[in-house]
């Protein structure tokens, strides 16, 4: 498919101001302004991911052909083009991204018309963030450059690890592990550098770890995880007690340098026949009550949902390169090509007035093409409007609701409370999140 101007227009101006910052950067590696210069690479990855290049040899005839992005036509050999992919210094795309972030955030404060899940809505009036940490591991299926052709398939490329805004949707920092079987543990002294006072993170079982959790909650970071399976607990004291909800102060831990004491709340919450463990920090119920907990934690799935769009939809399954500088390379690439995407979906969200959990990011990448196709035809002129028009309903962009909307519970002491003022979140009881919601 030829560039859609109007796309190729709107990245540009998007990516312009974010790669500009690190042109300085790139003259102090000592890089020459040679033809496969920043802005081109920029340019080439994007253009990979989004429209699905096979590899280097077809992106090298589209560049020589008709150009992509802000790109015109530009005659370099396939070897050229592979080589820069092996060498380019993936830290440039780390820098994009980084820089991309802050203006993607502006971005996101200044829309109001799509509302905020419940139970975020509530936290927000207590924490400044809620962040979600996780990691996956990357598997190489080397595809894109015909030099690695005879590599092995299917080995183990390292190990990636992100921090999503639960808010926002955003990333907000990527690690990267060479050792595809290294520890969660091995994130710890990352996640205590990066992440500030008065934040709540939403962890999984890998970061089970009290030594951990101790030090988080010594800089007034709070946690919500999952209890593991046969866990010894100490009940100290029980806030709620009921048919399908269980509400406890424990103590967990022997008392040893490896497993020391620590004090938490023990959320149960019944679903049919099955009991649904989650363990917080957070000791009050009354600044994060039990069901709110447990929809926050349901909510830490959004980072499972973040790495099957990078790693399926965006191809990060399918490694180009077998160097650890190119690794990164893509890593930071579709990372950074993710939150353009999230960006553009909670665009329409905004526009729509739904919640971005109702929008498809799948369905908004794959109907590029659709746009594409409608602009050639002068039939449309503007992605947003073209995704939300109701004409384009069958596009898919909007997801069918599976289940109705169920009023979120923020008693603190449900078996206790009846009075609905207090029993139901309510939208009277929205509040200007003016701390969390600062870029």
């Amino acid at each position: 498919m030829v560039e859609d101007e109007v796309i190729a227009s709107q990245l540009s101006a998007l990516l312009t101001p974010a790669i500009t910052s690190q042109e300085n950067y790139y003259r102090q590696l000592g890089l020459r302004g040679r033809i496969l210069n920043l802005p081109l690479m920029v340019a080439a990855v994007l253009t990979l991911l989004w429209r699905d290049v096979a590899g280097v040899t077809e992106l090298t005839r589209m560049l020589a052909r008709e150009g992509f992005l802000w790109c015109r036509p530009t005659t370099v050999t396939q070897q050229a083009m592979s080589q820069r992919f092996l060498s380019f210094p993936a830290q440039l795309f780390e820098g994009v991204f980084k820089n991309l972030l802050p203006s993607l955030r502006t971005s996101w404060h200044q829309r109001n018309q799509r509302p905020l899940p419940e139970s975020i809505q509530f936290t927000l009036r207590k924490f400044s963030r809620v962040w979600i940490v996780d990691s996956s591991t990357l598997e190489a299926l080397f595809c894109k450059l015909k030099s690695l052709e005879d590599l092995p398939k299917g080995q183990l490329a390292g190990k990636m690890a992100t921090v999503i805004d639960l808010m926002t949707r955003l990333p907000v920092e990527i690690w990267f592990l060479e050792n595809p079987k290294a520890s969660d543990v091995k994130l710890e002294e990352n996640i205590l550098q990066l992440v500030e006072g008065q934040t709540l993170l939403l962890l999984d079982r890998g970061f089970y770890h009290f030594s951990f959790w101790l030090k988080l909650i010594e800089r007034e970071i709070h946690l919500i995880t999952r209890l593991k399976k046969g866990a010894s607990i100490k009940i100290e004291q029980v806030f709620t007690q009921s048919y399908d909800l269980r509400d406890s102060l424990i103590r967990l831990g022997s008392g040893t340098t490896k497993t020391p004491y620590i004090t938490l709340r023990l959320i149960e919450v019944r679903s049919g026949n099955t009991w649904h463990s989650y363990l917080t920090s957070v000791l009050d119920p009354k600044i994060l009550p039990p069901y709110v907990v447990a929809d926050l934690y349901r909510r830490r799935w959004r980072i499972e949902e973040a790495f099957n769009t990078v790693k399926r939809l965006l191809g990060l399954s399918y490694l180009w390169t077998g160097s650890l500088n190119g690794i990164q390379l893509q890593i930071w690439a579709t990372w950074l090509f993710y939150a353009v995407l999230v960006d553009l979906g909670d665009t329409v969200a905004d526009q729509l007035c739904l919640p971005i959990d109702a929008i498809s990011l799948e369905m908004i990448y794959r109907g590029l093409y659709h746009f594409y196709v409608a602009h050639q035809q002068g039939k449309a002129t503007d992605p947003i409007s073209y995704f939300t028009s109701r004409e384009n309903q069958d596009l898919g962009i909007v997801k069918r609701q599976r289940k109705p909307n169920i009023k979120l519970i923020v008693a603190p002491f449900p078996e206790r409370q009846r009075d609905p003022e207090q029993f139901f979140f309510k939208a009277a009881m929205e509040i200007p999140l003016t701390t969390a919601m600062q870029p």
